[in-house]
């Protein structure tokens, strides 16, 4: 008769540290400032396996009721928090979230028949939809919650992984309509220039991750987000109502709402009071501003060519005669707006902002 070999504590802890062993290579990993990894895959957030993308399973997919236009790119946002930790609600501003926080935005585009990039695609907005077959994979940009800060690191895929590209990239993309499109990935400083919100302080800050933007049904699930975030313990001290910014499909919402929500996301992030354009004197975040400083018949203060020959920022009914409209209908250099972040006339956008203009009364005197 043949016995069972019998497990002394001795085994049953050799057992155990093997077993935590395996677990801690599928871990979201942290690494110090100054010991950031070379590959996206040693984060343990996000890889590339076979022709899918497989993300940590501590990890939160989320997504905005109006996005910020990057020539047409689709995005894949997720949040991850350290374990048993949770962000503080605010109702207007970024939520606070805890150190070791890393939030990522993966850039990807569909490919037609012959792999050229299709800007007029769409997506469910389900990771398990995204397949690197039809689906061009362009990098990844990771904010990382360290003790003194936000840290912003660009990562680009090439092949099976992304890798840390501090200084940025331009790359050229064949577009399904025959034109090429020179597409932009930022540099670190380049997404400080956005992501410091407070110019004065110069700290970096998330611009998605608030209530406005996160009050919508989850792309997958379907339950509110900011619920959803809650009852998983991802978010404490939240208050009712959530404000909510709209989308720009969603005809329930009023004009206006649509357009103020677009250039809040679009816009808001410098044109705030304390942000990099505040100079400017125009404000475009969703906020109760006096209709001249939202660039009502509000002349440039140092706009030079970018104002394209026009007079006021805004001109009630006359979209053609805007400041605003201008400056995101054009590709120069000098003249668009946003200053980064795409090559390419947002077209639905641009529609939206001038119908809005065109739907405002009153005379520029």
């Amino acid at each position: 008769m043949r016995t069972r070999p019998f497990l002394t504590l001795a085994h049953l802890a050799a057992l155990l540290l093997l077993l935590v062993a395996g677990c801690g290579e599928d871990q979201v990993r942290q690494h110090a400032a100054d010991q950031y990894p070379e590959k996206l895959s040693a984060w343990g957030l996000i890889q590339k396996r076979d022709d899918a993308l497989v993300l940590h399973p501590s990890t939160t997919v989320y997504d905005l009721n109006t996005a910020l236009f990057s020539d047409y790119a689709h995005k894949l946002r997720t949040v991850y928090l350290p374990k048993e930790q949770a962000a503080t609600y605010h109702p207007v501003d970024t939520f606070e979230f805890p150190v070791g926080s890393i939030i990522s935005k993966t850039f990807f585009y569909r490919l037609d028949a012959k792999t050229a990039v299709m800007t007029d695609a769409t997506w469910s907005g389900d990771p398990s939809d995204i397949d690197t077959r039809i689906h061009h994979l362009v990098e990844t940009r990771l904010l990382v919650k360290q003790a003194d800060g936000w840290d912003a690191l660009p990562y680009v895929w090439a092949g099976d992984d992304a890798y840390l590209t501090l200084t940025g990239d331009l790359q050229q993309f064949s577009l399904a309509s025959g034109e090429t499109l020179n597409y932009l990935v930022p540099s670190k400083n380049q997404c400080a220039s956005c992501h410091a919100t407070n110019h004065t302080d110069g700290q970096l800050l998330p611009i998605g991750p608030k209530a406005r933007h996160l009050n919508r049904p989850h792309p997958v699930s379907g339950e509110n987000q900011l619920d959803q975030w809650q009852h998983n313990g991802l978010l404490r001290q939240a208050v009712l109502p959530f404000p909510a910014n709209a989308s720009m499909q969603d005809t329930n919402a009023s004009l206006a709402h649509r357009a103020r929500s677009y250039l809040d996301i679009n816009c808001g992030h410098c044109h705030n009071a304390n942000g990099a354009a505040d100079t400017s004197g125009l404000l475009l975040d969703y906020a109760d501003h006096p209709e001249d400083k939202m660039g009502l018949c509000k002349p440039p203060i140092a706009a030079g060519s970018g104002s394209g020959g026009r007079l006021y920022s805004i001109v009630p009914g006359h979209a053609n005669q805007s400041i605003l409209s201008f400056r995101l209908n054009t590709t120069k250099p000098a003249a668009m707006m946003p200053e980064l972040g795409r090559a390419l006339v947002h077209t639905q956008g641009v529609e939206l902002v001038d119908a809005w203009i065109n739907s405002l009364s009153g005379e520029c005197l």
